[in-house]
C-alpha cells in the first residue's frame, strides 16, 4: 500500500498546472493523480484556513495558493458498494445507506461515502448536505438535505431529538432474562439513554434479535452500551469479544419518523430487509 500526504504552498511569481506539479512532487503518474483529485483527495486552503476540494485536473494554481494531497491507493482502489434512493422529496432526499459505505469522506477521499455518491446522482442539479451519521459497517436509512434551509431544519429535528431512529440489531446472548430494557450508562462523560425490545433469541446461535431506539447520540452508542451490559452487536469489528463474524455488523437503522419541516405532516420511513418505504 502506498500512502503519502503532500502540503505546500506554491511559490512567488509562478504557477502550476495541479496534476502536473502533483505528479512531480509524488512520483505518481499523472493518471494517477487524476484519478485521486476525481475521488477528492486534493485540497487548497484559503486565507482563513478552511480547506475546500478540487477535483478538475487541469486546475491552475497560482502564486501563494497552499495546497494539500492526502493519497491511500488502498481506499482510491475500493469501489463503493450500490446507494438506493427511496424518495426524493426535493428540499431532502431518502437513501438506503449500505454497509461498507461512509456517510462521508475524509481529507484521503470521499467517493466511497453517501455523500458523494447522492451528488453524483443529482449532478449537477442538486447541493448535498449531510445532517445526519451512520456508522460506515451499518447499513440503513439516512436523510441528505439539498438546500442549506433543509440542512438547517433537519439538523435541528435530529439536535432536538424530535427524529425518532429505531435500530435492528443481533447481539451476543440471551438478553431477555435483563431486569430492564433501557441501558442509561454515561459514555465519554455525558448522558446517554438506549431503551430495547427483545424480539427472539436463537438458542442454536446464542444470540438475540433486538430493536433498538436513542435519544442521544453519542459515538458507536448502541454498539458501546450493548458491550458494556455484556451483550455485544455481532460482526462488531471493534467492541466486544466473542461476537465477531464474516458476514458484518448486524446493525441497521431502520426507521426515522418525525414531522415533516416542509410538509408540516408526520412522515414515517421504514426497512425491511434490503427494501424501504414510506409514509406520510
Amino acid at each position: 500500500m502506498k500512502k503519502m500526504v503532500i502540503k505546500t504552498s506554491i511559490a512567488p511569481n509562478t504557477s502550476h498546472n495541479a496534476a502536473e506539479l502533483l505528479s512531480g512532487m509524488s512520483g505518481l503518474s499523472k493518471a494517477k493523480v487524476k484519478d485521486a483529485m476525481n475521488k477528492g483527495a486534493f485540497w487548497i486552503k484559503d486565507k482563513k484556513g478552511k480547506l475546500r476540494r478540487i477535483r478538475k485536473a487541469t486546475y491552475t494554481l497560482y502564486s501563494g495558493n497552499s495546497i494539500e494531497f492526502y493519497y491511500n491507493d488502498k481506499l482510491l482502489s475500493k469501489k463503493p458498494p450500490a446507494i438506493q434512493c427511496v424518495e426524493d422529496l426535493i428540499h431532502y432526499s431518502v437513501w438506503l445507506k449500505p454497509a461498507g459505505l461512509m456517510s462521508q469522506g475524509t481529507k484521503y477521499g470521499d467517493h466511497c461515502s453517501l455523500l458523494r455518491q447522492v451528488e453524483v446522482f443529482f449532478n449537477p442539479k442538486r447541493e448535498v448536505f449531510l445532517v445526519h451519521r451512520l456508522d460506515m459497517e451499518a447499513s440503513g436509512l439516512m436523510l441528505i438535505a439539498h438546500n442549506r434551509k433543509a440542512a438547517s431544519k433537519l439538523s435541528g429535528l435530529f439536535q432536538k431529538h424530535q427524529i425518532i431512529k429505531e435500530y435492528h440489531i443481533e447481539v451476543l446472548g440471551n438478553i431477555s432474562n435483563m431486569q430492564s430494557n433501557r441501558i442509561e450508562l454515561p459514555l465519554d462523560d455525558k448522558p446517554a439513554l438506549t431503551e430495547f425490545k427483545v424480539l427472539s433469541y436463537n438458542s442454536k446461535s446464542n444470540t438475540s434479535m433486538v430493536t433498538a431506539s436513542i435519544t442521544t447520540g453519542r459515538y458507536h452508542q448502541i454498539r458501546r452500551h450493548f458491550n458494556m451490559i455484556g451483550h455485544p452487536v455481532i460482526g462488531d469489528p471493534k467492541y466486544g469479544k466473542g461476537n465477531k463474524n464474516s458476514e458484518g455488523l448486524r446493525l441497521s437503522a431502520v426507521t426515522l419518523s418525525f414531522l415533516c419541516p416542509f410538509a408540516n405532516k408526520k412522515r414515517t420511513l421504514h426497512m425491511t430487509g434490503l427494501q424501504a418505504s414510506s409514509t406520510v
